[in-house]
């Protein structure tokens, strides 16, 4: 483990080069050319100091201090945006996550909401929006007395804005959803094929339960607008359509729109259609909510022997401090438009999550999608999702809870009646402090900042691997990364032992086993997961096709797939 103390000023703590990189490029505080972050203890110790700066002055020295120990030896790992932003002069959000305003079926409408869209990109934000709402193409435009150029037309249109706005993060600033009964559907759904259009997209499909019902039924399914049925199409048709796509391009992804709705801690407020760029935050319209993730590899006691386990008790505590941290960052951070500010202080979500679960996994001697995994895995994230409200209850006690907390809805929820009876009770008493309390995000940065640790719920990739980093000046480099479990394994027994059976890499793995997992953590979490199954670039499109019934059958909220091919890349390698 690392040993990184207060009194540490060299950089020596960093495990492989990759991570002082990341730390140099994307965390470390300069400005005006001037380096204000000497070591990582000076860019966690103005985290700490700007998180704590709503506190009370006479608890903001304790309450930074419980900040920084909590963030030292990379346990908690607040997101990108915090690191690099919170305690700096720089006109930024610490929000990770936001959806855009619904927009209207109006020129105006659509080029206010690129406006906003605009001003939020360039404060750090990613994005996601509903296409949904935009008429069909080819439709009467009233007034006008000519055809709309439909939703796509708009997407080029924000795509193009984008890369302008945000030249240099490459590829998914934004998410695009599209329900599965707009009559532009199919163009969505194949819109990706061309790789130079909507590079700066994510696409998702918000499949219903009703159409899962027609696809198993062979039923005929409308596409509608407004309510007039526009066209009528077979069920299988548009869902094989979605399939194939996928199975070639990687794209779109599936969202299973009304089990977000239905098991959202929120839903008595509102109907959501639509997730921030990564997909693991479903949001309302103006929504946003600040992550950070739980470093479980920096937790195992013993790894790699038999009396290996989770420090359960330093779990707890971790998530009592983040859960403070994300409330406080609600406070501190800017946003670019009055309607995300006011957001986030009436519903007050914030998103706790986890990263080097596959490292924990294979220190502890499982092997990640066994039956000791997802049991590991669900274990973790019910005493997370426990600490987590017990937390913003005594939050609540202390500050008030969020202004828009309904009693006697909030407690209905199925989130509340999963918890620890004492923890609901705790909530009864006090009510909630954050209207959503997790969220698995993906943590790919953040996660070689921490030694290169398995990102979010993901598996090993590889135990050694090259990665491609875009550079300051927007050019790119290739650089040798080693897992973190295998490098600490190596430490210990030297480069020369073979790595314990528990390592099994991507590669290792059938679609099944990522299913498994991520239905696992998704019981224990409030949001979504950011999750990609890997899939063999020989699996059969039968075969492919059945890995999103089974996510859809498990309780999965969405499923995203990858499997090798010509039109995306990839940014890392063997």
């Amino acid at each position: 483990m690392y040993d990184v103390n207060q009194e540490q000023t060299s950089l020596s703590f960093f495990s492989q080069p990759i991570a002082e990189r990341i730390w140099q490029t994307k965390y470390r505080y300069s400005t005006a050319g001037q380096v204000i972050d000497d070591t990582v203890q000076d860019t966690w110790e103005r985290v700490a100091r700007g998180l704590a700066e709503i506190e009370a002055p006479s608890d903001q020295s304790a309450t930074s201090a419980a900040f920084l120990a909590a963030m030292r030896n990379f346990k908690v790992l607040p997101g990108g945006r915090i690191l690099s932003g919170c305690g700096t002069k720089r006109n930024v959000t610490l929000s990770n996550t936001f959806v855009m305003r619904t927009i209207p079926d109006s020129v105006d409408g659509i080029m206010d909401t690129l406006k906003d869209a605009a001003l939020t990109m360039q404060m750090g934000g990613g994005i996601g929006f509903d296409f949904s709402t935009i008429r069909p193409t080819g439709t009467h435009v009233r007034g006008l007395d000519c055809l709309a150029a439909g939703p796509l037309a708009a997407m080029d249109i924000f795509d193009t804005t984008c890369k302008m706005i945000v030249k240099g993060m490459g590829r998914g600033a934004m998410m695009a959803t599209m329900r599965c009964d707009h009559p532009d559907i199919e163009a969505f759904i194949v819109a990706k094929s061309d790789r130079t259009r909507l590079r700066n997209f994510n696409l998702s499909v918000m499949v219903t339960d009703a159409f899962m019902d027609a696809v198993t039924e062979d039923d005929a399914w409308d596409l509608v607008w407004e309510g007039t049925v526009m066209r009528r199409l077979r069920a299988r048709d548009l869902w094989n359509s979605i399939m194939k796509q996928t199975y070639a391009t990687a794209e779109p992804g599936v969202l299973f729109i009304d089990r977000i709705n239905a098991h959202n801690p929120l839903r008595y407020l509102e109907t959501i259609s639509a997730t921030n760029s990564c997909a693991e935050q479903p949001l309302p319209p103006y929504g946003t909510c600040p992550l950070a993730s739980v470093n479980l590899a920096q937790l195992v006691i013993a790894p790699f022997s038999p009396d290996a386990r989770l420090d359960v008790g330093e779990l707890r505590n971790l998530v009592r401090v983040a859960v403070r941290m994300l409330d406080n960052t609600l406070d501190v951070s800017r946003y670019a438009l009055d309607a995300q500010w006011q957001q986030a202080q009436n519903q007050r979500r914030i998103g706790i999550g986890v990263t080097g679960v596959a490292d924990a996994i294979a220190m502890l001697g499982a092997r990640y999608g066994s039956a000791k995994a997802v049991f590991l895995l669900g274990s973790w994230m019910q005493t997370i999702q426990n600490a987590a409200y017990q937390a913003s209850a005594l939050l609540a006690k202390e500050r008030g809870t969020f202004p828009h907390y309904d009693a006697d809805a909030h407690l209905s929820g199925a989130n509340i009646q999963n918890l620890d009876p004492e923890v609901q009770e705790l909530v009864r008493k006090h009510g909630l402090r954050n209207g959503t309390l997790t969220t698995i995000a993906p943590t790919g940065t953040t996660s070689m900042f921490a030694g290169n640790v398995s990102s979010g719920v993901e598996p090993i990739f590889s135990t050694s691997f090259s990665r491609v980093v875009t550079n300051p000046d927007g050019t790119k480099s290739s650089e040798r990364v080693m897992d973190f479990a295998a490098w600490q394994f190596s430490q210990m027994h030297g480069p020369d032992t073979p790595l314990p059976e528990s390592f099994v890499t991507t590669a290792d793995l059938t679609p099944q086993d990522h299913v498994a997992m991520q239905a696992a953590a998704q019981k224990w979490v409030d949001s979504g997961i950011s999750k990609t199954v890997n899939c063999p670039e020989d699996i059969a499109f039968d075969d492919f096709k059945t890995i999103y019934r089974d996510a859809y059958n498990t309780g999965c909220k969405g499923c995203t797939t990858y499997r090798p091919n010509n039109v995306t890349g990839s940014i890392l390698s063997l």
